[in-house]
């Protein structure tokens, strides 16, 4: 199933030249013999102009937005469905095998790209052309010093050559986790080399481009009780000649850096001074009081720079990024500012089933981005982002709450009911954390999680594009009425209360010259694909959802079995659904690629599945 975007270009130009000569003659005077005058008309052609110079050649055309067409080849069905049943995904050139993290059954599935055809599948929704060999991993570890962790969930991989990294959680997620470190044999088989104690709750674990680190996003969340939050860390594992490190340096944020020359170290030498400051650019805290900032800050996703000297790390819950310097370990946090809702369109409202949009004032988006990748553009690096948005939802804390629930001041009272009440507008879920400025008990702006979209920010986290409200004007106009459906069955409109379609998985890669953004939808599905060569004019170029909304379904990923019978749950028709749930990207580029073409491969938690599409240049 394929979706494009077809343009095209043309030029013209139109040159002219008249020229005319000559004027009537006068009257001639009467002669001596009474003879009449003459009159004497002459038309005569100017003179040649000069042979103008040969125009400049054409590029190849290169420079210019291409359409690219998206089609599956190959798709591998794991049979396990609901949460984390497919997620990240990575490459291993020298065995061509996609590697995808199956969190359901806490494995690695190794699936075999060798033999990958050029042409569409017959049936992607169904499709199962693709077959894999388990990776068990252990229950638990021992790490340097001999201590012994036993391990929970599998939550991220990494590729670098022969050697896969992969992160684990403590069975207790509020204990610190381990990265385990395998080489890698042409089959894809793994043999454990070590591995390292890092943060609480490593969330996403990557290597840099030249291979002589491994960083770690150790989320920290706490349990569900907040009677333990451990601190968000960053972990960083040296690797010397291919072997990793023992051990791991553990950067936390009570050492961040405030560059600005207007402030003096003792202006930030307290928690409360730096929740100030970072209050000030719009980083969101929402926690139990007592919180420290180190608890707080949550790393979810890292993009490295090509030079290996920089790390880009979201703090989706706070709508902020970490940047640290992998020279010196220096850390500072910025924050992503505001999306205003009277600026672009949003359907806020599931109730009336239909896409809906308006532009609404005092509303304002938290970007709040989860997948985070990095690019380079005329010598200077710009991470792109997947603005998904999340809130903290815990038994003993929550932020969330409906519009409809807040005490709202007489101005944002009026605009509530503009826009259709309790039905409308107070349908929109909100954090509570921000939005009464002076503290009366009265909401003056309302603030929804995430931003509907996907940004380019410079390498000092400064936007320089957004998408806007792109992806739900597109998919509206593609999908119509299955709009906003979520992951768990197929029913339009059902999350544009929420956060709408959800961008969770961003990856970029280069074809022919140009480089491209594939954002991945996590609740109503498929891939959009934006032209990015220049950061400053992208483009929107294709969207695919290899999807069918005809089929019937339900299932509950909060469930222990998202497919339960006696919960009311019916998993029978997801099979013949397709993709659901995209959470991991991956690009392969032509010169790596098993059948001589750029390929993405899609992780898809809820489905179970994961596809292999090919992307060609029309």
């Amino acid at each position: 199933m394929q979706v494009s975007i077809l343009r095209a270009a043309c030029l013209a130009a139109t040159l002219g030249l008249v020229a005319c000569g000559g004027n009537d003659g006068k009257d001639g005077s009467n002669g001596l013999n009474g003879l009449d005058g003459t009159t004497t008309t002459v038309t005569q052609d100017g003179a040649p102009g000069l042979a103008g110079n040969d125009g400049q050649n054409g590029t190849d055309g290169k420079s210019a937005p291409r359409d690219l067409q998206l089609d599956v080849v190959g798709r591998y069905a794991s049979g396990s469905y609901g949460k984390s049943a497919a997620e990240i995904v990575q490459f291993h050139k020298n065995s061509n095998s996609a590697m995808a993290i199956n969190g359901a059954d806490n494995r690695i599935d190794v699936i075999s790209l060798a033999g990958l055809p050029t042409v569409a599948v017959a049936n992607a929704f169904n499709d199962n052309s693709l077959s894999s060999t388990p990776f068990n991993l252990p229950t638990e570890v021992t790490v340097s010093g001999d201590e012994v962790i036993a391990l929970g969930a599998v939550d991220s991989l990494s590729v670098y050559g022969d050697l896969l990294a992969v992160a684990m959680a403590s069975a207790n997620k509020t204990d610190p986790g381990a990265v385990l470190f395998y080489t890698l044999d042409a089959a894809g088989a793994g043999t454990l080399l070590k591995a390292v104690k890092v943060g609480s709750l490593p969330d996403m674990v990557t290597f840099t481009p030249d291979g002589s680190k491994v960083v770690v996003a150790n989320e920290g969340e706490p349990d569900t009780d907040y009677v333990v939050d451990p601190e968000g860390s960053i972990s960083i594992i040296a690797i010397t000649a291919g072997v990793p490190s023992d051990t791991a340096t553990l950067i936390d944020f009570d050492d961040m850096i405030f560059a600005s020359a207007l402030l003096d170290p003792e202006d930030y030498d307290t928690d409360e001074e730096r929740r100030a400051l970072l209050q000030a650019e719009d980083v969101k805290f929402a926690s139990p009081a007592g919180t420290t900032v180190s608890q707080d800050l949550e790393p979810e996703y890292i993009a490295i720079s090509s030079d290996s000297k920089t790390a880009y790390v979201t703090l989706q819950e706070n709508n902020a990024i970490a940047i640290l310097n992998l020279e010196n370990n220096e850390v500072k946090v910025r924050g992503l500012g505001l999306k205003d809702w009277s600026q672009y369109a949003l359907d806020y409202t599931d109730k009336d089933e239909v896409p809906l949009f308006s532009k609404v004032d005092n509303v304002f988006g938290l970007y709040q981005p989860d997948s985070i990748a990095a690019y380079e553009w005329n010598g200077a690096t710009f991470v792109v982002t997947a603005n998904e948005g999340d809130s903290r939802d815990w038994n003993a804390y929550s932020e969330e709450v409906r519009v409809k629930d807040l005490t709202l001041s007489t101005e944002m009272d009026v605009i509530y009911d503009q826009h259709g009440g309790k039905n409308g507008l107070g349908r929109l879920k909100v954090t509570n954390a921000v939005g009464d400025a002076d503290e009366n008990g009265e909401y003056e702006a309302l603030y929804a999680f995430g931003a509907r979209s996907f940004s380019i920010w410079d390498q000092n986290g400064t936007q320089v594009f957004d998408s806007g409200d792109d992806f739900g004007r597109i998919t509206a106009s593609v999908l119509g009425s299955n709009f906003n459906s979520a992951h768990t069955e197929n029913k339009g409109d059902n999350r544009s209360d929420d956060k709408g379609a959800e961008p969770e998985a961003i990856t970029t890669g280069e074809i022919n010259g140009r480089t491209y953004a594939f954002i991945g939808l996590e609740r109503v599905g498929g891939i959009f694909v934006y032209d990015i060569t220049n950061p400053f004019a992208a483009t929107f170029v294709a969207y695919t959802n290899n999807r069918d909304f005809s089929t019937t379904f339900e299932m509950d990923d909060d469930l222990a079995d998202p497919c339960d019978v006696a919960e009311g749950m019916d998993c029978t028709q997801v099979p013949n659904t397709g993709d659901l749930g995209p959470e991991g990207i991956k690009f392969i580029s032509a010169t790596e690629s098993p059948n001589g073409n750029p390929l993405i491969v899609i992780g898809n938690e809820v489905s179970g599945s994961v596809t292999v599409y090919q992307i060609m240049e029309l």
